[in-house]
C-alpha cells in the first residue's frame, strides 16, 4: 500500500463513511454500488496529498485503482495539480487520464478533473472531437465526463463543444447526464445568455426537464417559470 493510502486510511471516519454510502446512491443498483468509502472529506484529502502533488504517473496510478473513494480522488487531485504545472508535459498527462477513465467511476470524481485535464487539453489544442465520441461511449462516467469536459471551453468563449454535446444527449436516460448538460448549459448562459437561448428555444419540445431546471437556474424568475411551463 502506498505510503498516502495509509494516511488517508489512518484519517478515515467510520460515520463520515456510512454518510457517504447514502450520499453517493451506492445501493444495489444505484449509480456507485460498489463505490467503498474510508470517511475523508475532500477538503483533507486536499491537506494529505501536499507532500505527495509530484508523484510519478506510476504512483498515481496505484492509487487510481484503490477501491477507496477518496483514494482515487487524491490520485486525480494530484493529477490536475501536475496538469496545472507548466513542467509536467500535458500531452502524457491527458493520455494517461484517458487509459485511466474506467477508474473515474463516480460524478464528484469526474468532476474534479475532466474540465482540467481531459478538457483543458482538448481546449489546448483546438480539437473537441473526443468529446463528441465520449459522449456516445455506453459507460455512464464517459459520457459525463465529454459533457463536463466542454467546460473548458465555455471558459475560452469557445461554445460550440458544450452545445453539441448536450444535443448528442438530450435522450440520454441518466439524471446525472441531464444535470451536467444543464450545469454545462447554464455556464454558457452567463456568457452568452442569448446563444443558451436560441439552443433551449431550439430543443424545449425535447430537453429533459431536469436539464432544462439546471440550464435555467439563473434566469429571472418570470423567465425561468415561461420556460418551465412552455
Amino acid at each position: 500500500m502506498h505510503k498516502l493510502e495509509q494516511q488517508l486510511h489512518h484519517h478515515g471516519n467510520k460515520t463520515t463513511a456510512q454518510q457517504a454510502l447514502r450520499y453517493f446512491k451506492t445501493g444495489p443498483g444505484e449509480y456507485a454500488e460498489h463505490d467503498q468509502f474510508l470517511g475523508i472529506r475532500s477538503g483533507q484529502v486536499r491537506q494529505l496529498i501536499k507532500p505527495y502533488l509530484e508523484l510519478s504517473l506510476a504512483e498515481v496510478k496505484q492509487l487510481l485503482q484503490s477501491r477507496y473513494h477518496e483514494v482515487r480522488q487524491a490520485a486525480l487531485m494530484i493529477l490536475v495539480h501536475q496538469y496545472q504545472r507548466t513542467k509536467f508535459d500535458h500531452s502524457k498527462l491527458f493520455h494517461f487520464y484517458c487509459q485511466q477513465a474506467r477508474h473515474i467511476n463516480n460524478w464528484d470524481l469526474v468532476d474534479i478533473s475532466a474540465p482540467h485535464v481531459f478538457g483543458a487539453y482538448l481546449q489546448q489544442i483546438n480539437d473537441a472531437s473526443p468529446c463528441y465520441d465520449w459522449a456516445q461511449a455506453k459507460n455512464l462516467w464517459r459520457r459525463r465526463i465529454a459533457v463536463v469536459g466542454t467546460y473548458a471551453f465555455t471558459q475560452a468563449h469557445h461554445y460550440k463543444p458544450t452545445l453539441a454535446v448536450s444535443q448528442q444527449l438530450l435522450t440520454d436516460h441518466e439524471d446525472l447526464i441531464h444535470k451536467a448538460c444543464g450545469w454545462m448549459l447554464r455556464e454558457v448562459g452567463k456568457r452568452e445568455i442569448k446563444i443558451l437561448q436560441r439552443f433551449l428555444d431550439q430543443h424545449l419540445a425535447v430537453m429533459p426537464r431536469t436539464m432544462l431546471r439546471y440550464a435555467i437556474e439563473k434566469f429571472p424568475e418570470q423567465q425561468r417559470l415561461r420556460y418551465l411551463q412552455a
